[in-house]
Order: C-alpha cells, then structure tokens, then sequence
C-alpha cells in the first residue's frame, strides 16, 4: 500500500511537470493541426483530407519525441 500523504522527492516532481507538459503540448498541437486541416481542406480538395493528415504527423512525431525522451540515456 502507498501511503498518499508521503511527500513526493523532487527529482521524480520534476519528471511529473516534464510529462505533464509533453501532454499539454501534445493537445494544443493536435488542436492546431486539425484547425490547419480544416481550413486547408476548405481551400483545396474539399474532402477532408488535411485534417486526417496533419494531426497523424503530429502525433507520429510526438510520439517519437515522447519514446526519445524516456528512453535511458547512456
């Protein structure tokens, strides 16, 4: 069992605000892309193409940004 009131060490407080911001750019991010996507498509193709494409890289890039940022460095 955890003990919930124990205090957080500051190395691992730190690494919680790091993921928390990679969470909180990821959403402004995705919610620019399909904005960009939407109105790209309204000048261009008329389907929705852009909107499916943009927040796709996006996310493929933030995820590769997540994996480089938790992976262990030697």
């Amino acid at each position: 069992m955890t003990d919930l009131n124990k205090p957080i060490d500051k190395k691992r407080s730190n690494e919680l605000w790091q993921y928390a911001g990679i969470g909180g750019q990821l959403f402004v991010s995705l919610g620019i892309g399909v904005f960009l996507g939407l109105e790209l498509d309204k000048w261009t193709f008329k389907i929705p193409l852009f909107v499916w494409i943009l927040p796709l890289l996006i996310l493929i890039a933030m995820i590769v940004r997540l994996i480089k940022a938790t992976s262990k460095r030697k």
